[in-house]
């Protein structure tokens, strides 16, 4: 009501103060703020207010008028009704407090907590430098000290030497200028043996020792150490807003790994695209035990939650994030027998026959858009046709569970680097599983991160380890030669060979490029951290055209820049959007032996390839030509790196495809842990030879 006002004639009669809808009631009758003296006995609905009865037949007289206590009992009953609803929130808004006022008293414990690590930390390397400190100096000291003793000891028998001859020579002398003829012959024979023996007498004249005492101290890796030691973790996810898709989340087989995704979000609803989150899962079964799960972090703001149903029956699924369940959490699926699993209609539209025993071209079926891109339909979407794909989640041979790399040698093999599973998987071209090494470790011959994946002219395997801090290289056979860039690098993405046999590696932390020789000696190396041509901000990967110039992906200034094989800058395209030529974070590149630059363009879900001028290919014919791979002819020599896919492809045949029938490159798809041939639909396309980011 608008209208419930005392009189507004003086302060001091009881009629004369304005009422406050939240103030206190009196229960007194209301005067008519118009007309001094008059009770407020009507009502006016259409406009909501009480008032007088000489106000029903002034400004209000055409309205319909009622008298008040007529509609008292019915507002009186909606305001009670409202009441009601509103302190229905109070016990929410009561847990909501109580809820945030914990977090923020365990936020506040946790900084104080983390000041104290950060402060022990600091302490304990201050101590062991103090630790280092003297035991050099009494290293010192004591090495000082022995060259000392033999110097000290060399100088006392040199004088004394000095002091035996001075002697001799100053008797003989005074025997010869003064003595007497007598005196002279007795002296003689004494003092000519005594001279003759001096002369023949051997002195330590030369120096027993040196005076060469350095301090010499590698201060660049540890300063670049300290520098960068020790990192906050973070993350603005919450749990309602965290959401989960997939298969695991309907239903799942007896006995058989089945999976979902966990996309974290901000209070916004963006995505986070940072990894280590507090996420815990808990798959409880029908009798009340728990099934076996697992929880996969790909260091981009997603997670794989992978659980084994072991009978069949309903599960309850319950995902907390920092403590709290996700949107829909806790969720029930049901888990079959595999030979009651009902046919997926997509699994009918997907299925393709396997490449070993012939091969069928069938149109590969469009997935939904992705999450990371803004729903809105592409200007020239690409519906390629899929020749076969490989592998499938899990982590035995032939298996994924991130994606990072791949790469193709002249030798017709398929090279893929897992992160997640820490190993190297090797393939035929027709797509056989032929090799898998890498155990998980920090230790050399170790993977601990693989991402980017090449292989050299020698046919020998070089890795991008992200976690471990260096390149590994391994023979044909997989096993372990050696690494490089150990102290130097500080989050290796991105692997390439050039012409010259040189190792170009991106490091995604230092935001530069390194360029190596094959037995580790630094050639040069370019970048830093920010928006200049000769500038990154979160480097991924890169390739090598054949002009032995080099192409890097800068995934946060959405841009892919080239430069000279010493690292001069040449030219940069790309910015940030979703038109042609645009990029939402780009990651894997390759260039194809045109000189065209293949990108994956991850945040818009596709791949772009730039001519002159870039364009997204439009035609199906013109993408599988620049994404085309496969078996090089052994004359040729060459060898296919991970980011040069279609630039090491040459014209000819691949077992299953039909004469002269046109092909197509292989691509990582990290949601769909496979690679393919042919496009077909991505989930987060990496682009040929390359996934991303995955983290």
């Amino acid at each position: 009501m608008e209208v419930l006002q005392r009189s507004p004639e003086g302060s001091s009669r009881p009629d004369a103060a304005a009422l406050d809808p939240v103030s206190a009631v009196t229960g007194q009758p209301l005067s008519c703020p118009n007309h001094e003296g008059k009770v407020m006995e009507f009502y006016c609905e259409s406009c909501e207010t009480a008032m007088c009865h000489e106000c029903t037949e002034g400004e209000h007289r055409e309205h319909v008028t009622v008298p008040l206590r007529n509609v008292v009992e019915h507002h009186k009953a909606s305001l009670q009704q409202q009441l009601d609803a509103i302190k229905s929130r109070l016990p929410q808004l009561t847990a909501a407090i109580g809820l945030v006022t914990e977090i923020s008293k365990q936020l506040t414990e946790r900084k104080n907590a983390a000041v104290g690590e950060i402060s022990g930390s600091f302490a304990e390397l201050e101590q062991a430098l103090q630790q280092r400190k003297g035991l050099l100096v009494r290293d010192l000291e004591a090495t000082c000290s022995a060259k000392q003793k033999v110097l000290q000891a060399q100088l006392d028998a040199l004088r004394q030497g000095q002091e035996n001859i001075l002697s001799s020579c100053t008797f003989t002398e005074q025997a010869l200028h003064h003595g007497t003829e007598t005196e002279v012959l007795l002296v003689k024979k004494q003092m000519s043996e005594r001279l003759s023996a001096l002369a023949s007498q051997e002195f330590p004249e030369q120096p027993q020792e040196n005076d060469q005492l350095d301090f010499v101290v590698e201060t660049d890796g540890v300063r670049k150490s300290i520098l960068n030691l020790g990192v906050l973790i973070t993350t603005s996810a919450i749990a309602h807003k965290t959401v989960a898709t997939g298969e695991g989340l309907r239903h799942a087989v007896v006995g058989q790994p089945s999976s979902l995704t966990i996309t974290t979000k901000d209070k916004d609803g963006e995505l986070v695209r940072s990894g280590s989150a507090s996420l815990q899962a808990q798959v409880t079964a029908p009798d009340g035990s728990r099934a076996e799960v697992e929880v996969l972090d790909n260091k981009n703001g997603t997670y794989e939650l992978v659980y084994t149903p072991r009978q069949e029956g309903d599960f309850l699924l319950s995902i907390l994030l920092y403590g709290q369940p996700i949107r829909g959490s806790p969720f029930r699926t049901k888990a079959l027998k595999a030979c009651d699993m009902p046919p997926s209609p997509d699994d009918v539209k997907r299925r393709v026959k396997s490449p070993s025993s012939g091969h069928i071209r069938q149109k590969a079926v469009r997935r939904p858009s992705s999450m990371y891109g803004s729903g809105k339909k592409k200007e020239n979407p690409i519906e390629d046709e899929l020749i076969f794909r490989v592998g499938s989640r899990g982590r035995e041979k032939g298996e994924f569970t991130n994606l990072q790399g791949i790469s193709t040698s002249s030798s017709g093999r398929i090279v893929v680097a897992d992160s997640n599973n820490q190993c190297v998987q090797v393939f035929s071209n027709e797509g056989q599983f032929r090799l898998r090494f890498g155990m998980r470790g920090r230790s050399p011959g170790q993977l601990q991160r693989p991402t980017g994946v090449t292989v050299d002219m020698n046919g020998d395997i070089i890795i991008a380890d992200y976690d471990n801090r260096w390149v590994s290289i391994f023979s044909p056979e997989g096993k372990f030669k050696t690494k490089i860039g150990s102290g130097r690098l500080m989050g290796p993405k991105g692997v390439a060979v050039d012409r010259n046999g040189h190792i170009i590696v991106v490091d995604n932390k230092a935001c530069c490029v390194f360029i190596f020789q094959s037995n580790g000696k630094l050639v040069t190396k370019f970048g830093g951290r920010g928006t200049a041509e000769r500038q990154f901000a979160g480097p991924h990967f890169v390739a090598v055209n054949n002009k032995n110039e080099i192409v890097v992906t800068d995934f946060h200034n959405h841009s892919v820049k080239v430069y000279s094989a010493d690292g001069e800058f040449l030219f940069k395209f790309g910015s940030h959007g979703e038109g042609n030529g645009q990029f939402n974070a780009p990651t894997g590149v390759a260039v194809d032996s045109n000189g065209n630059i293949i990108v994956a363009d991850w945040g818009n879900s596709r791949i772009q390839d730039r001519s002159e001028p870039l364009r997204t290919s439009t035609r199906r014919s013109e993408l599988s030509r620049a994404l085309s791979w496969q078996r090089r002819r052994e004359e040729t020599g060459e060898c296919g790196s991970a980011t040069d896919v279609g630039s090491r492809a040459k014209a000819g045949s691949s077992p299953g495809n039909r004469p002269g029938a046109e092909q197509t490159g292989p691509c990582c798809d990290p949601q769909g842990l496979g690679w393919r041939m042919g496009l077909g639909s991505l989930s987060h396309p990496p682009a040929a030879g390359r996934c991303g980011p995955g983290g």
